[in-house]
């Protein structure tokens, strides 16, 4: 009998389709669930598709790095992806707030904050778009550690002092009145360096051993019902950023028993999963603050509500795409 293993290149085979689930998986999360209900534990760890975005998109980073390390080509390639369809969905949001009833915005210079970077974030933890400017700020800092990495692998280590930094913002009075109001940004820092610092075997095409899927199948298992204990019967009443140290176990684990799964699935299905990860970045910008905003109040109930969300979200976030990826091919030109 042939013996099972994983190939760690998986999460660069089937990246596309990763991120396909990771947004699906937020996209269930923001949806309201009483308390109540018996699947409302299972729909907050919804919330761990933003620890597995981020966890690919450092694997995605390394290889980039590796195939052309230039900071300057670095930043163009993601701000390029990145700010366009984010100041149209910030500004589609925020001017019409700050021309009406301000809840966000209360000045000019406030808009234009909101606008760019989100910067109501950064300052008091207002959390309408926050994955942005979190993204923007960790590839901002990503070459700095690939240059450590490659000089030295000993750093690949260093997301291990990430953790402790979050036990820090949480415990130490002066470190958590100073950034204790971004510690969703704070606990997501590890898991992405770590997807950074696993980029390397991911590259290589790493083969695990045969006693490897039954650990990740236990990891995964212990992790994943760790959280939703903690939040089906404690919800609220612990710090969440230990929640997010559990996460990075899950991601890890999860992520790689997925990729297997998803190398099973009918090519049409794994193909309809790539295009909706291609599509991650205006799917998150458009479907909670234009979409969900509009549908929740019908109550049609949690499943309804979903599907109902992708159908509008989806065609909405292809179209955004196709008209901002011709609007920057004839700029470039």
């Amino acid at each position: 009998m042939k013996q099972m293993t994983i190939d760690w290149g998986c999460l660069s085979r089937h990246r596309g389709q990763l991120m396909g689930l990771s947004i699906l998986f937020i996209v269930l999360f923001h949806i309201g669930l009483p308390r109540t209900d018996a699947f409302f534990g299972l729909k907050r760890m919804g919330n761990m598709g933003v620890d597995l975005f981020f966890f690919l998109s450092g694997i995605g980073l390394w290889y980039a790095w590796c195939k052309r390390p230039d900071m300057g080509h670095f930043y163009r390639r993601r701000l390029l992806r990145i700010l366009p369809a984010w100041l149209v969905g910030s500004t589609a949001f925020y001017l019409p707030d700050y021309l009406g009833p301000q809840r966000f915005s209360s000045s000019m210079p406030d808009l234009l904050g909101d606008i760019t970077i989100n910067w109501d974030f950064w300052i008091h933890d207002e959390l309408t778009f926050w994955y942005i400017p979190a993204t923007l700020l960790l590839y901002l800092l990503a070459p700095w550690y690939m240059r450590l990495v490659q000089r030295d692998a000993v750093w690949r280590w260093l997301p291990v002092l990430m953790i402790l930094w979050c036990v820090a913002v949480q415990y130490v009075a002066p470190i958590h009145a100073a950034v204790g109001h971004i510690e969703i940004f704070w606990s997501r820092v590890p898991i992405f360096f770590i997807g950074i610092a696993m980029g390397e075997w991911v590259r290589q095409g790493r083969t695990t051993t045969p006693a490897t899927p039954w650990a990740l199948a236990l990891t995964m298992a212990a992790s994943l019902a760790l959280c939703i204990y903690l939040e089906q019967a404690l919800h609220g009443r612990f710090p969440i950023f230990l929640e997010r140290m559990a996460y990075i176990p899950l991601t890890i684990s999860g992520a790689l028993l997925m990729a297997q799964g998803i190398g099973l699935l009918p090519a049409r299905m794994g193909s309809a999963l790539a295009m909706v990860g291609s599509l991650s970045l205006e799917i998150y910008l458009i479907h909670s603050h234009f979409v969900l905003t509009w549908i929740e109040p019908w109550q049609l109930g949690y499943w309804p509500t979903f599907a109902l969300c992708l159908a509008v979200t989806l065609p909405a976030a292809w179209l955004l795409h196709q008209i901002l990826h011709k609007v920057m091919n004839a700029w470039s030109l």
